[in-house]
């Protein structure tokens, strides 16, 4: 191969890329917009809604703790073990909810999303987010699409694999997850991972930030 078609090559794929991160945040602007106006009265019932993701149902809440997260995204992947650490401290009094922020140059963040989606509608949404933290190696930062992997990961948790793929196809799934992303636009979120508590948005650089920040919720 020669090096003009390597560069042509290299070019092609650069543009793909931004053409794909164009139409994905062009498609969450008017949502975004709407958002943003609940946002300015009221960012807490932005950062949480009706029917977000819920990783615990504590009896007698008095915080709650949001993430925005990319499943592909190799600093979730890190921010995991902590979330997990931070559930099992809490639990019993912080709400954990999971907002969906796949990142558009991560050619299957939105295809791992949708997976997620698509096990949540069979009441298997964590089995399914833990696994893809837990394979992230296996999938994360490739150019060629995972969606048959991600099936082989359904098929493994027991799911009905015709309402998985009918349910993976769907566009409302996909309208899902994006009303997902143009909420967190409306809240600020540039990256992932990205946490609230209370809808208020949570500096972190360790677990310490935190963990702070929910001690002073409950206080």
């Amino acid at each position: 191969m020669t090096r003009s078609v390597k560069v042509s090559i290299v070019l092609i794929a650069v543009f793909a890329v931004a053409l794909a991160s164009f139409l994905f945040w062009s498609s969450t602007n008017s949502d975004a917009s709407a958002a943003a106006e609940d946002a300015a009265g009221d960012p807490a019932a932005v950062a949480v809604r009706e029917n977000s993701h819920r990783l615990n149902d504590p009896p007698e809440s008095r915080a709650t703790f949001v993430e925005f997260l990319d499943f592909e995204c190799e600093a979730c992947r890190a921010a995991y073990p902590a979330v997990e650490q931070l559930r099992e401290t809490y639990g019993d009094t912080v709400t954990f909810v999971v907002r969906y922020f796949p990142i558009p140059s991560h050619v299957n963040a939105e295809r791992a999303a949708r997976a997620v989606e698509a096990a949540a509608q069979q009441g298997r949404f964590e089995a399914m987010y833990q696994k893809m933290y837990e394979t992230q190696a296996q999938w994360g930062e490739q150019q060629a699409p995972m969606d048959n992997l991600f099936r082989e990961f359904a098929a493994g948790l027991g799911l009905d694999m015709t309402a998985y793929d009918a349910a993976y196809d769907d566009p409302a799934t996909l309208e899902r997850i994006r009303a997902d992303v143009a909420d967190g636009q409306a809240l600020g979120v540039q990256g992932t991972p990205t946490f609230f508590v209370d809808g208020v948005r949570v500096e972190a650089t360790d677990i310490s930030d935190l963990t702070n920040a929910l001690d002073a919720a409950l206080r």
